[in-house]
């Protein structure tokens, strides 16, 4: 993985989750709840926490419909991500995040965090929870296209035999 933090972000109608990586990209850690204003202000805020971390990437959570298909909501994420993408130059990738924050409240949940105060919270958890699946995809990418770069090495070793 690239050094550097890796921005993830629950996108809500009211509120933005948004998580980071350390550096070297192994963990995962809440950062903030951004209360939303209007797309300008949202957008100003996010570049601002991106240039301030050192972000090299960023992760949005896809709000899909439990088919797979694109939601309304999910349509607007996908050109907010387009937007945050036109005006960083980072990949940005959008990641499936069904189930994120039923995710967000079990984790809650069994650390015994108070249900009332929830919402300050919440999205930020599944933000954690969207970078972390997305860091495991990739690791667990790496280590296929490593073990089939081996296999391809130990074939071409028996032929040359």
């Amino acid at each position: 993985m690239a050094t550097g933090r890796v921005m993830a972000l629950d996108v809500g109608k009211v509120r933005v989750g948004v998580a980071l990586s350390d550096p070297l990209g192994y963990t995962a850690q809440p950062l903030l709840t951004l209360w939303r204003k209007n797309r300008s202000d949202d957008l100003r805020s996010l570049l601002r926490l991106i240039r301030k971390h050192e972000v090299v990437e960023i992760v949005v959570g896809n709000p899909l419909h439990l088919s797979g298909d694109v939601s309304p909501w999910g349509q607007k994420v996908q050109e907010f991500a387009d937007e945050i993408r036109k005006r960083t130059a980072l990949p940005v990738h959008l990641w499936d995040e069904r189930l994120s924050t039923r995710a967000a409240h079990e984790i809650l949940n069994e650390a015994g965090h108070d249900q009332k105060d929830r919402k300050h919270v919440i999205d930020q958890v599944a933000a954690v929870v969207i970078l972390r699946g997305w860091m495991e995809a990739k690791e667990q990418s790496a280590a296929r296209a490593a073990l089939e770069q081996s296999d391809a090495r130990e074939l071409k070793v028996r032929k040359e035999e």
